[in-house]
Order: structure tokens, then sequence, then C-alpha cells
């Protein structure tokens, strides 16, 4: 399928401006816009001069001397993914390019709304169902989940929660659920996918009541796992997330001694937030405290942050603080 002019053009820029700035301009794209631009550029074998000369134009660039633009697209793709995004996740990328191009399967689903990816999966196995969508953006596995009924939903992001890995035996068995999209070779490495993270993150863009619905199924399998979970869920940087109202609201509930050492390990932006939510006595007080207390272990940061999520919860379930970032259901 040939991309569409703005993707070509953004493809040609990109071979013309060689591998180290391209491999920079690489690195601050999303892996769909990485994916769509690398397939353009495998594409292309030879430019003409007339055509790079128009996009440099369009970008304000200088067009090169040569005649034509004559490059070995394929080394060139392997050598600026592999400087962008590092061997591990540049070589399954690589892979997908420069092995035939055919968008049909997962890279398909990819490129289809919700209702019908669920409508294409949904009789498959669970497990199958599950392998497909960790290697979905986040979001669209969200949506994609909605759309199954309850008891396949919590069966789904149960085995999700527990897939360290995916072996190549069920590579193998994707691949002839989808067309053959993944590589089914033998010496395929252990993907990295799944796990607690990617839960917690699915279920960050999941309505308020499947959410639920989900951790209690989770729950009754494994308290500890659905511990995990909630834990990857809301972590103490997100705390910007929320409404001043509700600073105001946790910081009436913290110690001193405790915000002191939670904040230790903050990012700057999360300390104004705090700081701008105090009394400017108290504020200043707290900035001196901070600049006074020494070297703090990471783990009793840690620590302390998680008792401070705790109290985040706890007022969040009395409904007196509302916590974003639930597939926009964030009013209690």
């Amino acid at each position: 399928m040939p991309a569409d002019e703005g993707i070509e053009k953004a493809a040609i820029l990109l071979i013309s401006l060689g591998e180290e700035r391209a491999a920079e301009v690489l690195k601050h794209l999303g892996p769909r816009e990485v994916q769509k631009i690398g397939h353009a550029m495998a594409a292309l074998r030879s430019v003409p001069r007339t055509r790079v000369e128009t996009v440099l134009d369009d970008f304000h660039k200088s067009a090169g001397e040569s005649a034509a633009v004559h490059i070995d697209t394929d080394a060139y793709i392997r050598s600026v993914l592999t400087k962008a995004l590092g061997d591990d996740k540049a070589s399954n990328l690589i892979s997908r390019i420069l092995q035939g191009g055919d968008t049909a399967g997962i890279e398909g689903l990819k490129w289809m709304d919700a209702p019908t990816v669920a409508d294409l999966i949904k009789n498959e196995h669970p497990q199958i169902i599950a392998t497909i969508l960790v290697h979905l953006e986040h979001d669209h596995s969200s949506e994609i989940l909605n759309q199954f009924t309850e008891r396949l939903r919590n069966d789904v992001v149960l085995r999700i929660a527990t897939l360290e890995g995916i072996q190549p035996t069920a590579l193998k068995e994707l691949n002839e659920v989808m067309l053959r999209i993944l590589s089914g070779s033998s010496n395929l490495k252990k993907a990295a996918m799944g796990g607690v993270r990617p839960v917690a993150e699915i279920l960050n863009f999941m309505g308020t009541a499947n959410e639920t619905s989900v951790l209690d199924a989770i729950r009754e399998y494994d308290p500890d796992l659905a511990q995990k979970i909630l834990d990857e869920m809301f972590v103490f940087e997100n705390l910007l997330d929320l409404e001043d109202r509700s600073i105001q609201l946790l910081l009436r509930e913290i110690q001193s001694d405790s915000l002191i050492l939670a904040m230790k390990g903050a990012s700057p932006e999360l300390r104004e937030k705090i700081f701008k939510n105090m009394s400017q006595r108290a504020a200043e007080m707290l900035r001196e405290d901070l600049e006074a207390r020494g070297p703090v272990r990471v783990s009793e940061v840690e620590a302390e942050q998680k008792e401070i999520l705790k109290i985040v919860r706890r007022l969040a379930d009395e409904g007196q603080i509302v916590l974003g970032g639930a597939g926009g259901e964030q009013m209690i």
C-alpha cells in the first residue's frame, strides 16, 4: 500500500538528511509514525532530483547537487532505526518493515477502529487475544477490551497481567491466526511484552465501571497482583494531574516529615505544584527543610511516596478527590 503524500515527503526528507540527523528526528516520533515512515523509506529506491528539491523547499532546506538519490535503503533503515531506538526496539521493527511490507495481521489491526478489531478477534482463544493486544497501542487495546463481554474482558486482562513473555511457538500460532504478519522463526527471542505495567496503562484508559470489574476479577485470582497493578496505575508523579483543590486536601492529611522525604524524589514540576498549593510561609519552610535535608536512600523515598499514595487512594474512595487518567471517567 503506497504511503500518502505527507508520509512519502517525510521519508524523502529523512533520507536526504543523512543517518545521524534522521536518527535524531525519529527519536521524537511515536511508534506509529516511525512504522509508517519506515515503510515509506523502504519503498524508496531512487528519487528524482526535482522531487528532492520540492520536498526540501517545503521544509525550507537547500536541495542536494546529485541528479537523484540512490541509496541502499535496507542498510540505511537498519542503521537509522538502530541509532534512534537502540538494538532491542529496532530489531523487531526492522524485521517487520523489511520482510515484504505486508500490512495484514497485527499491523493492519493498528489502523482499524476498536469495534472492527474486537469483532475480528473476539472468537479467538483468550491467550491469542492477549498476545495480540500487547502488540497494539495501550489506548487502542483498552477500547477493544471495552467491546468484549465482561467475562472475556476479565479473562484477557488477567492473561496479559500474567504474560511474562511470548515464546516463538506462541508467535507462530499468532502468525497463523493473523496471516503470518510476525516471523515464526525458531531463532526469535522471547519478546518482553505483557506484565503489570501494560495492564496498568491499558486500564488507565478504560472507563471506571469496566476497570473496577477487571480489578475485582484479578483480585479474586491473586490479591497481590491486583495491588501491583493498582500501584502502577497511579504513581507519585501522577499527583501532577490532580486539581489544586485535591492537592490542598491531600496536604492536610500528610505529616511534614513524610512530605519532605517523598519530595526528595519528586520532579521540579511536581515540587512547584505542591509549593503553590501551600501558604507562602509554609512553602518557604518546606523549601528550606528540603535543602537542609541531606542525602536520603531511594528506598526510604519510595516507601514514603507509597504511604502518601495510600492516602490518595483513600481520599479517592471517599469521593473527596478525583483521580485523572481513567478513560475520561474522572468525575465523582
